[in-house]
């Protein structure tokens, strides 16, 4: 059998134009297609892989900002019940101690009417004592008691002392008016020599008297110079013993209060 080169040649042209023009037209601009398909494939599936990620990013964001508002929010409870533990523990305080004031308050009112009406229990009955007792004296008081009164007012200038002399000097010297003397009662004629006789041999100066009556001097005597004065009464006397009397009452409801303490 003969080979018709010819032939086989065209074929093999024909093949390799039908090979070219299928590239060509065929393969190539499917293939470019799959390229582009496939690069279209490939961003598609970065773009998801990368919003993928964004999502976790945001999703872990999320997640972490959530435990964040927990622990906030636990934090600001917990702060919250500690505030409101320590002001009501504050509030409790201030109550006890209001209460506690207040007792107190109460309590001193209370001791301080019991000694204010104590106090003038006291101070009524020692008012009657003493009015008692200067009424009585006034009562008992005659010429006799008033002979002693001014031998006693007498020796009493003979005992003053330098300093009370000259002081009596001076405003004897100085005083233009006559020397006052008063007494509870009228004194006879001997007494108001016997007066007048002490102060003369006392501070050697001789004076001009004037008698007056006071009965309210609780028999006694009173000598009055130009602000000077020597005096002797039982009113003074008396006068002393009350002061001392209410200094006593007085320490007592003290003592009743250190007592309570102690």
């Amino acid at each position: 059998m003969l080979i018709d080169w010819f032939t086989i040649i065209a074929q093999v042209l024909n093949f390799l134009i039908l090979v070219w023009l299928l590239k060509h037209f065929l393969y190539k601009p499917i293939l470019n297609a799959i390229d582009a398909r496939e690069k279209k494939v490939a961003a598609e599936l970065a773009d998801a892989d990368a919003k993928e990620a964004e999502a976790k990013k945001e999703k872990e964001e999320f997640r972490r900002k959530n435990e964040e508002f927990d622990q906030q929010r636990a934090a600001l409870l917990s702060m919250a019940k500690d505030e409101a533990k320590t002001e009501r523990q504050r509030l409790l305080e201030e109550a006890r101690k209001e209460a506690s004031d207040l007792r107190s308050k109460q309590q001193e009112a209370l001791r301080n009417d019991k000694q204010d009406l104590n106090q003038a229990i006291n101070l009524r009955a020692q008012q009657e004592v003493f009015a008692i007792s200067r009424k009585v004296l006034k009562d008992l008081a005659g010429a006799s008691l008033e002979e002693l009164t001014v031998n006693v007012f007498a020796q009493r200038l003979r005992e003053l002392d330098g300093d009370e002399k000259e002081k009596l000097v001076s405003a004897l010297d100085t005083s233009s008016n006559p020397v006052l003397i008063r007494t509870a009662f009228d004194l006879p004629q001997a007494q108001r020599d016997l007066v007048k006789k002490t102060i003369k041999e006392t501070l050697g100066i001789e004076v001009q008297a004037r008698f007056e009556t006071v009965p309210d001097l609780v028999s006694g005597i009173e000598l009055t110079a130009n602000g000077q004065k020597v005096a002797w009464s039982i009113a003074d006397y008396l006068a002393s013993l009350e002061k001392s009397i209410d200094e006593l009452l007085k320490e007592q409801p003290q003592s009743e209060d250190q007592t309570k303490s102690e």
